[in-house]
């Protein structure tokens, strides 16, 4: 219940050796304490599923997981389908404009959100969340680009997560050079993904 879980995290809180992990120490205390069920996802039954997509599931404790579980979503044939009619994901989405794609700019393999504007930027198997701006002679490939980011002109975002609100300037480059991601402070996964934080500050190349 969530009561259970609500204690679990206060107890967790308090605890100076805890890492304040869900899966690494929350959840194992609950395990110990007999607080904690199985639910058995290979029996979930879904509507509309089929016996490629059902049962799916994926931790996403870590970063390339994160990442992973992002680009699952824009193949061809997804392993976890979103077009499944028959069960469909009720979540608030702000009132916005359909994307838009002008001045040639284009998607391959990728989900673009409402609100976004691709002007004259290619953007190849990337998850684009509302309100993401790509300007003219951008690249953007294998990312996860959250709400209300702005990449500018000739920038390149290659296997990279962007938080809300960053802006990338004209021609910077992330995850390109992981050196140069590390000395700029972003996150470098040990997979190889580069993680800018929210409202980072991308210094100008």
């Amino acid at each position: 219940t969530s009561e259970v879980l609500v204690e679990a995290l206060r107890s967790d809180a308090v605890d100076e050796q805890s890492k304040h992990d869900m899966g690494g120490d929350i959840v194992p205390q609950l395990v110990k304490e007999g607080g904690a069920n199985v639910y058995d996802f290979s029996e979930n039954d879904v509507p509309g599923s089929t016996d490629r997509d059902r049962g799916y599931w994926r931790d996403v404790g870590t970063i390339g997981a994160y990442h992973d579980a992002h680009l699952d979503l824009v193949s061809i044939d997804p392993v976890f389908n979103l077009y499944n009619r028959q069960w469909p994901i009720y979540s608030h989405m702000p009132a916005l404009p359909g994307a838009k794609f002008v001045e040639g700019g284009q998607a391959h393999e990728s989900i673009v959100s409402p609100g976004c504007v691709i002007s004259g930027a290619v953007v190849d198997h990337s998850v684009l969340s509302p309100s993401v701006i790509i300007r003219s002679g951008a690249t953007v490939e294998a990312s996860v680009i959250t709400s209300d980011v702005e990449i500018g002109r000739g920038a390149t975002v290659r296997r990279a997560i962007i938080d809300k609100g960053v802006v990338v300037p004209d021609g910077a480059e992330i995850g390109v050079d992981h050196e140069h991601d590390l000395a700029r402070g972003f996150t470098v996964s040990s997979d190889g993904i580069t993680v800018v934080g929210k409202g980072a500050d991308v210094p100008p190349p």
